[in-house]
């Protein structure tokens, strides 16, 4: 694992650069987002309904985040990895929690 630095405010980090448009799709949300029938424009419109619900400093690449996000109603988390260095934000995947998975609200994992 590659050490990174951490953004002092990992959630105004992510929700500015999808502000600003800073963002890759890596090519493993691009195959997911079809079967999962999430829009990209959810993902990138529900910025101000991000919660950093899990976080991954030390990551497998750079540091990641699980972030929970609405659009419409429709409830979905989406992972993000963010490079601070280069000033962007990469989405490494999104799905609709499961309820068997997630306590009510979706914001905590069940002890299963």
């Amino acid at each position: 694992m590659v050490k990174c630095k951490l953004p002092d405010n990992p959630l105004e980090f992510i929700q500015s650069c999808v502000r600003q448009g800073k963002v890759f799709w890596t090519y493993h949300v691009t195959m997911r987002l079809r079967g999962r029938f999430i829009a990209r424009q959810a993902i990138l419109q529900s910025y101000e309904s991000y919660e950093i619900i899990e976080g991954y400093p030390k990551g497998w690449y750079l540091p990641s985040y699980l972030v929970y996000s609405q659009y419409q109603g429709d409830i979905f988390h989406i992972l993000f990895a963010v490079d601070l260095e280069g000033g962007n934000v990469r989405i490494v995947t999104a799905h609709r929690p499961k309820p068997e998975e997630w306590t009510e609200g979706f914001r905590a994992r069940r002890d299963l």
